[in-house]
């Protein structure tokens, strides 16, 4: 699996990274994982919906000791999940869009996700992407969104795009996004499994202004 700066992206919106500073591994919504890896040490959860929120691919990364967070509006869902397994519930932090928390020594931002147009991911869940400080940068993971307002803040040096289409932004779109925040390197997301292909990602690498690193990591 290609990786970028400690970053792996298993497939469609399946993100590792690790730092290597604090020796944290974090995942963000695993999905299609194929090995019981057990090395999460935070496990961030974006949204309800089956490929983000995935019990099955949790268990395959988590530990006795792995940190959980997730949007608040899901909170019971979350709970649910981790009563009904072997794992703690304790280690449950649940976050609202603009929330700031430091876990495990990894300072993460919540980043409002919806969809400006379309109605599967409404803005009243309060759904949200990440923005996590590792190796000394900023990583931001938009989760399932289009290019709405409360993005144009954000300020990263990594940015994961999802590119597919249909739910999200799509190759255009995720590139004009990336365009506006100006991060150091921009890698396309949620294509391949779902929605989307490959070509999805050659047409936002294209469109992303030259100064941009991309980097492709989901080959299908």
């Amino acid at each position: 699996m290609d990786s970028i700066h400690g970053i792996s992206v298993n497939e469609h919106s399946s993100i590792r990274i690790k730092d290597d500073i604090t020796g944290k591994v974090v995942y963000i919504d695993p999905f299609k994982i194929k090995n019981d890896a057990h090395d999460a040490d935070i496990v961030l959860i974006t949204h309800i919906h089956y490929d983000h929120f995935s019990p099955k691919d949790i268990l395959m990364v988590a530990n006795k000791d792995t940190r959980f967070v997730c949007p608040s509006s899901m909170k019971d869902k979350a709970l649910d999940f981790l009563k009904g397994s072997s794992l703690d519930i304790s280690p449950l932090s649940c976050v609202k869009p603009q929330d700031r928390i430091d876990i495990e020594g990894i300072n993460i931002e919540a980043v409002r996700a919806y969809n400006a147009y379309k109605p599967h991911h409404p803005k009243k869940n309060a759904w949200v992407g990440y923005n996590i400080n590792v190796n000394n940068e900023w990583v931001y993971v938009c989760g399932d969104t289009d290019f709405v307002k409360e993005i144009a803040s954000v300020s990263c040096d990594v940015a994961l795009v999802p590119v597919g289409g249909t739910f999200t932004t799509n190759a255009h779109e995720a590139a004009r996004l990336v365009n506006e925040l100006h991060p150091k390197i921009a890698i396309p997301t949620h294509y391949g499994s779902i929605v989307g292909s490959k070509k999805d990602a050659d047409a936002f690498c294209a469109e992303v202004n030259r100064d941009i690193q991309t980097a492709i990591l989901i080959k299908q």
